[in-house]
């Protein structure tokens, strides 16, 4: 069995679908938020973002606390936390951590435990754990719920495969489970430039192509390290399951997918499916409301959403790209409990309900079991539940971020033809061991592939 799968836990998994009250009809006093300093959250600009944003907002009404968001493209608002928690006096309080560097922040300190800023903080037990990554044993060096409570999930995000619901009901097809059924009915619908079968991510960036690759290769059953639970961080990345994701990949984008693949970021891809261009695309849940969008949609209500598919004898394997909300530990105490005070009110089901109105994914599993999820508007909720049990957690380690440069400018370069899919991966693999090896992790890697 791959490890470096995490399976959330029984009362992470969705249980039915979302909850429906509506804005206007909250309860009274249900915020339940003490009167607390101004506070200040760092965040970068996303498909998600709006919809933070107005929960925020009604954070605001109905405790009459004040927020300040500072808004940056993702790179910024890496940057703008990395220099804001090493400084002497911290700028920003709230910061709104991706997968791919929370663990920077657990492992350098920078990071104050909820629990520890308020010991009567109780974390809602229907509160996604999203595989125990919003707790950490300073000590042990693990993410386990033995550790305290780092942070708060924000956007629990994985990717989802958009398809187009009225072009394969008039097929006669059902959603494709597998590899093999995606790729036929990718082929079948490409018809360019009118239409591409699929429009997938290639353009490099701080976590871009790379992030769209592993349900490709997690779902063929390949992985980038053998055991990351166990300290094993031998890399596999350029075993026969990673040529085949790669190969495959490469074949859909070259042969069914869009011409300019390898200069396309996730605004591109979205806008492919938007405007009707695209078949298929496998994106991040967190862009369902654009497909609805009539102000920004040309497919308003055609299109569907279903697991991201997988070989057989492998289950779906999305990437966590999920979104934590820890708190700096160079701030004044005052907005610390500040950030404290908007994340108990944050957790709640009633703020995760109003919040799902608003176009978020909801952290509380509570939000799910209301008969909205039977609405179509909510239609992406069954697969999501389906799928998040399967969801990989990719990196346990503090300089994951090293390693997602390796694969961006790897991918990119494959996707691009610059160098082929074998070349790729043997040159990922030797850099990725040597950033291991130079962190003094317990790596390895194989004989390059031929």
């Amino acid at each position: 069995m791959d490890n470096n799968r995490t399976f959330l836990s029984r009362r992470d998994m969705l249980a039915g679908a979302g909850a429906g009250i509506a804005l206007s009809t909250l309860a009274p006093g249900s915020a339940r938020a003490a009167s607390v300093s101004p506070f200040t959250i760092v965040i970068n600009q996303s498909p998600w973002f709006d919809s933070f944003r107005k929960t925020v907002e009604l954070y605001e009404k109905e405790t009459g606390n004040k927020v300040e968001l500072d808004v940056n493209p993702f790179a910024g608002s890496l940057e703008k936390q990395r220099n804001s928690v090493r400084a002497a006096k911290g700028q920003y309080d709230l910061l709104i951590m991706n997968s791919g560097w929370f663990a920077e922040m657990y492992f350098g300190g920078f990071v104050e435990a909820i629990s520890d800023i308020d010991p009567g903080f109780k974390l809602d037990p229907d509160v996604y754990s999203l595989g125990e990554t919003i707790y950490f044993d300073p000590v042990k060096k693990t993410m386990t719920k033995n550790g305290k409570l780092m942070s708060m999930p924000i956007s629990p995000l994985i990717p989802l495969l958009y398809y187009r619901g009225d072009l394969y009901k008039e097929a006669g097809l059902k959603a494709p489970e597998t590899f093999a059924e995606l790729e036929a009915n990718a082929r079948r619908f490409n018809n360019p430039p009118r239409m591409y079968g699929i429009v997938q991510r290639g353009a490099r960036g701080p976590h871009t192509v790379a992030y769209d690759f592993y349900p490709y290769l997690y779902g063929f059953g390949g992985s980038i390290f053998k055991d990351q639970s166990a300290g094993d961080y031998s890399v596999m990345l350029n075993d026969e399951k990673g040529r085949a994701a790669l190969d495959y990949y490469l074949r859909l984008a070259r042969e069914a997918g869009h011409p300019k693949t390898a200069s396309l970021d996730q605004a591109e891809v979205i806008q492919n499916m938007v405007t009707g261009k695209a078949a298929h695309t496998m994106i991040v849940i967190a862009a369902w409301s654009q497909m609805d969008d009539p102000a920004k949609s040309a497919v308003v209500d055609k299109v569907e959403f279903a697991p991201t598919p997988h070989v057989q004898g492998v289950p779906t394997a999305p990437g966590l790209g999920h979104w934590l909300g820890g708190i700096a530990r160079n701030v004044p105490d005052d907005r610390k409990r500040a950030a404290v005070e908007f994340l108990r009110w944050f957790q709640t089901k009633d703020a995760q309900v109003a919040a799902a109105k608003f176009g978020a994914i909801p952290i509380n599993a509570a939000a799910y079991r209301d008969p909205i999820s039977q609405e179509r508007q909510f239609r992406w909720m069954k697969p999501l539940a389906e799928s998040l049990p399967h969801a990989v957690n990719i990196y346990q380690f503090p300089e994951a971020s090293e390693v997602i440069a390796i694969l961006e400018l790897g991918l990119n370069r494959a996707v691009a033809g610059e160098i082929t899919s074998v070349d790729a991966l043997n040159t990922m693999a030797d850099q990725i061991e040597t950033v291991m090896a130079k962190y003094n992790y317990n790596t390895g890697k194989l004989p390059p592939l031929r």
